[in-house]
């Protein structure tokens, strides 16, 4: 792996890690602000964070299958421009990246069940 994309990698992971620790703590301190300002309760704190990965759940799950649709449709493109009898074999893949989506989409679904 070369160096640019370890740096990539790192900052992607520092990121992600800023955003989790971030809605942390905005969980933690909106809902009982809100409490005490409005008299409305928002949610425990479990059922906000339930909210909350149920969003990064299908966001993340969209995402990533964007990314991989991107480059496995540009790949497959390819491969049939070169062999047109491999049209089959390239949508197989296509349909596990949408899978991926498909995914995250239930577990959204379960999470806000469980509110």
């Amino acid at each position: 792996m070369n160096r640019l994309r370890a740096l990539q990698l790192t900052l992607f992971g520092l990121a992600a890690l800023i955003v989790v620790l971030t809605l942390v703590t905005v969980t933690q301190a909106v809902v009982p602000m809100q409490e005490a300002t409005t008299g409305l309760t928002g949610g425990t704190p479990k059922e906000v964070g339930y909210a909350i990965g149920a969003g990064l759940a299908i966001g993340v799950a969209g995402c990533g299958a964007g990314i991989g649709m991107g480059i496995v449709s540009a790949s497959a493109i390819g491969a049939i421009v070169e062999k047109p009898e491999v049209f089959g074999r390239t949508m197989i893949f296509v349909v596990f990246i949408e899978a991926i989506a498909i995914y995250g989409l239930v577990i959204a679904i379960m999470l806000i069940g469980n509110i």
